[in-house]
């Protein structure tokens, strides 16, 4: 056997564990989305197949006393075609079952089980089968393991910030998917050390066949995806664009994880989202607001409908992601050399805990639902909101939950929040016809100071017609330390 042979592939062998858990993220995103009890499903069952897969292979050491190395081969071998197979279980099986079933936390751990589960159970099988290859005899078997054991690690921790930092943004989960596959079939060949011309024309075979099942998952998302035109990966989201076609009307949208984020008319231009248009309402409240801040850009619907209409004021937008931005300019017409518009690729809450500027306006529009980034929902946040504004400035938030029932935690939370800090504190339903107990937009006003009602803007009279005005929580304040809400 070449020297260092197992060393490398207990090494690469973790590095791919860590690859699939974080691409198990990125191929589920879509269909159950990327909250905290989705990524504790899914380190679950990859921690669960793990412990399965080293208590196999230390069974399997044991029972083959000669063949060891053919079995590690083998195992990795029948790992890359599990592999290879990923991009077809996300057309047949994934996005299937998502729509069979609303129970998001049980399609997660099905799902992640029988896409996921196979080839980390038969990665975590290297380990113990070269603890017993590395020591034959007993005299050192404590020394191998943590040797092996250490070797593990160090590539999980590697492949973590391999694929986390450099390869999901820059090549995207279906090429290292790819990758992984082809790779596990290098480490297969490398290992196995009783090569003939049979061999060699069966594992040529066997790496057509992984290409193939590669290529073929990319082709079945196509046809049976036809009205997303991109499906792009960014640091932080698995980014789809799609045409939709909704009565008479055709709209671009932009979606992340499983939430629609932005959309807008194709033969108008016009922003798709009736909340959006609740936002206007800081006009209302504020007679003199001109600076405006936005959190949470997306396909920048808003800010575009901002800078045509009101073409004497400005507006900030801080969005994490920088993909997003490039694909609100690519995709959704987005001028990034507009004057009148500031654009700031950083994480929403760290800009205002160092924000010196001063807003009449401060927008948010960063929560998907439950699946809300907890940090901008605090009553600490808030009071950073609070401090970014002028005198009579007003923070206008999009919130998705229900008004009463078991849905309505979301706003209570919120409401008790925002009534903490701020001077008045309204409420909105942004569709009137719908039933309290059911989720939908809600929009959430804070004022700051006595406000300076701007009574000639008749345009807003349907929007504030809408108002929740007997509208009450029970709930405490939500604080950095006690955040019951978000992902």
């Amino acid at each position: 056997m070449k020297k260092y042979s197992l060393e490398i592939t207990v090494f690469l062998s973790g590095a791919l564990t860590m690859m699939l858990e974080l691409i198990a993220a990125r191929v589920l995103s879509p269909y159950v989305g990327s909250s905290n009890l989705i990524w504790t499903t899914i380190i679950g069952i990859m921690l669960t197949s793990m412990s399965i897969g080293y208590w196999f292979g230390g069974k399997m050491a044991d029972k083959n006393k000669e063949n060891d190395i053919k079995i590690l081969s083998n195992y990795l071998l029948i790992s890359a075609i599990a592999t290879s197979i990923i991009p077809i279980l996300e057309v047949v099986f994934i996005d299937v079952l998502s729509q069979l079933s609303n129970n998001l936390i049980f399609v997660a751990i099905i799902c992640a089980t029988v896409t996921f589960g196979i080839p980390s159970f038969l990665l975590a099988t290297v380990s113990p089968i070269a603890v017993k290859i590395k020591n034959n005899s007993m005299d050192h078997i404590g020394a191998t393991s943590g040797k092996i054991s250490s070797l593990s690690t160090i590539g999980s921790i590697f492949g973590t910030f391999f694929a986390g930092f450099i390869l999901i943004p820059n090549l995207g989960v279906r090429n290292i998917i790819l990758g992984c596959s082809i790779l596990l079939w290098i480490l297969s060949v490398y290992l196995f050390n009783k090569k003939d011309k049979k061999y060699y024309i069966l594992m040529i075979v066997e790496l057509l066949i992984i290409i193939g099942l590669n290529l073929l998952g990319g082709y079945l998302f196509q046809v049976s995806n036809p009205e997303i035109t991109r499906d792009v990966d960014s640091e932080y989201s698995r980014i789809w664009v799609t045409n939709l076609n909704v009565g008479e009307n055709t709209y671009k949208t932009l979606q992340v994880d499983t939430g629609l984020e932005s959309y807008i008319n194709q033969e108008t231009g016009e922003m798709g989202a009736t909340y959006l248009y609740y936002y206007d309402l800081f006009e209302y409240y504020d007679k003199e607001a001109k600076d405006a801040l936005m959190i949470g850009g997306a396909a920048y619907t808003y800010p575009m409908h901002y800078l045509k209409k009101y073409e004497n004021k400005t507006i900030d937008v801080v969005e994490i992601d920088e993909t997003m931005t490039q694909i609100a300019e690519e995709e959704f017409g987005l001028d990034k050399n507009n004057p009148n518009l500031g654009l700031i690729t950083q994480d929403g809450r760290s800009y205002l805990n160092y924000n010196e500027k001063k807003y009449d306006t401060v927008f948010i529009d960063a929560f998907k639902g439950l699946n809300a980034p907890f940090e901008l929902t605090t009553y600490e946040a808030m009071q950073k909101v609070y401090d970014s504004l002028n005198e009579n400035g007003t923070v206008i938030t999009n919130i998705i939950s229900s008004l009463e029932g078991e849905d309505a935690d979301f706003i209570k939370y919120e409401y008790s929040t925002y009534k903490a800090i701020f001077d008045d504190v309204k409420v909105f339903k942004v569709n009137p016809n719908r039933a309290n107990n059911e989720e939908q937009n809600l929009i959430l006003v804070g004022i700051k100071g006595n406000g300076n009602i701007n009574t000639d803007k008749e345009e807003y009279k349907e929007l504030l017609s809408n108002e929740v005005k007997d509208f009450t929580s029970d709930k405490p304040i939500v604080t950095d330390d006690y955040a019951p809400i978000g992902d």
